[in-house]
């Protein structure tokens, strides 16, 4: 298999080969090593490498390779941690200028699990700054890129950590989801991402800051990988304020399973922000075309979201006036919103009314399995294109393209996103799937049904498939 085919390897099939001595981790650091050094001055996908640390991992793991038969599941395999996420040592910049020598001294509990499962991690992948915005482009660094078409967004706020999967910098990577930031840009790369379930995966060990409404979440190329992968980052730590217990089974076999009739619902519009372009509507139509080809119930209905968008705004940009930094260090759309935060009262207010909405939300899947939405409601914009934009024409825009999104976030039900083909400007189409209450292995099942009858695993972006 030559570097550019093992580049694009399934995590779990890397995984594979480094057991049975058919390539080494060593060999597959250098590979993405090789591939971060000429192809992310364009792409935009890192905002830090730790090539040393890699490599120094890597041969010691390829050493214990000679004598060891009992391994972790995802031994020598390289993965990417998004600059939200503190890891030991390493600078954690928050797509802020600010904090380039921020370099934390503990890692945060996700990482933990990611280590612990034998991944070797390359470095921190771009996000925008605070993780607020749908694209990547902070200020004072090179705006992220998407590997399909350098002229787009690869969506934010984990873009650097799709555009790496996508280009095939890296095997596999974490992001988080507070308002759609893995969904959006998985669906912008042509990948798999899962939102999980409020509780799956741990915040420790410095908690939660936003009511329950962010998580991190596996972005892969396959939905086995990313199963797999949210096995690793999911259980119980600790002092965790809210836990599910572990699947029985796990999520990757879940991937695995044959799966029954499900009741399906589907909805192109979120009331009242607006209806989904022509893209964004193939790709849920397509894919609802298809399950009632597979057998499954579908029915063009969806619940009421309209009482959920003041509160959550609320909520959602609390983040910024939770993050320290002084206004005059934040980028002109995040001043805004720092300016624009409430007392705590208003607040607790909006949390209150979120939750009871929410409650209304969940009780829709009383007699639904699964819940069909666009991920965005048009496709990618282009690098730079809201960049003239007043702070308030930004955050109008932001609602009306993210508005599918945050209702999963304000539930905690979990959801995935994955590709369904590619629209008319060559860019990836995508469709979400959110399901009942902690059934991440409902929608990890349904969504390999999907992948089985239409498998994307070959596609690769022009610009990094040689």
């Amino acid at each position: 298999m030559n570097s550019i085919d093992l580049a694009f390897t399934p995590a779990l099939e890397q995984a594979r080969l480094i057991r049975h001595r058919e390539v080494s981790p060593l060999e597959l650091v250098q590979i993405y090593l090789e591939r971060i050094q000429r192809l992310n001055p364009q792409l935009g996908s890192y905002f830090t490498v730790t090539a040393e640390q890699a490599i120094a991992d890597a041969k010691a793991k390829t050493e214990m390779l000679v004598n060891s038969n009992e391994l972790p599941p995802f031994f020598g395999v390289p993965i990417s941690i998004k600059d939200l996420n503190p890891v030991a040592g390493v600078p954690c910049n928050f797509g802020n200028p600010a904090l380039l020598n921020n370099i934390p001294d503990f890692d945060d509990g996700v990482v933990t699990r990611i280590k612990q499962a034998g991944f070797i991690l390359l470095g921190k992948t771009a996000t925008s700054e605070l993780g607020s915005f749908p694209y990547t482009e902070p200020t004072g660094f090179p705006p992220a890129r998407n590997p399909w078409n350098l002229e787009y967004t690869p969506g934010g706020s984990s873009g650097g950590a799709a555009a790496a999967v996508a280009a095939g910098l890296c095997a596999i990577a974490q992001g988080s989801d507070g308002g759609g930031s893995i969904r959006g840009p998985v669906a912008c790369c042509g990948l798999v991402g899962i939102k999980p379930a409020r509780g799956r995966v741990t915040h420790a060990p410095v908690g939660d800051r936003l009511s329950g409404i962010a998580t991190n979440g596996p972005i892969a190329r396959t939905v086995a990988d990313a199963a797999a992968l949210l096995d690793v980052m999911s259980g119980y730590v600790t002092g965790d304020p809210y836990w599910l217990s572990d699947p029985e089974p796990s999520f990757l076999v879940a991937s695995k399973e044959r799966i029954g009739k499900l009741r399906i619902a589907y909805g192109t519009a979120i009331p009242p922000i607006g209806t989904a372009d022509a893209n964004c509507q193939q790709g849920v139509l397509q894919t609802v075309k298809l399950l009632a080809e597979l057998g499954h119930t579908v029915e063009e209905k969806s619940p009421d979201f309209s009482g959920l968008l003041e509160p959550f705004q609320i909520v959602w940009q609390t983040s910024v006036a939770t993050s320290g930094l002084p206004p005059e260090a934040l980028q002109p759309m995040n001043r805004w919103l720092l300016a624009r935060s409430g007392s705590a009262s208003e607040y607790l207010l909006a949390v209150y009314q979120m939750q009871m909405v929410s409650r209304q939300i969940v009780a829709f899947f009383d007699t639904v399995d699964i819940l069909i939405l666009p991920v965005y409601l048009h496709s990618p914009i282009r690098v730079g294109e809201w960049a003239h934009l007043s702070p308030e024409e930004t955050f109008q825009n932001i609602v009306n393209w993210v508005a599918p999104c945050p209702p999963a976030n304000a539930t905690g039900l979990p959801a995935i996103a994955l590709p369904v083909g590619f629209d008319a400007n060559g860019l990836p189409m995508s469709v979400q799937l959110v399901g009942k209450p902690a059934a991440e292995t409902t929608l990890i099942s349904l969504a390999a049904q999907i992948e089985t009858a239409k498998p994307w695993i070959e596609h690769r972006p022009a610009f990094a498939a040689s």
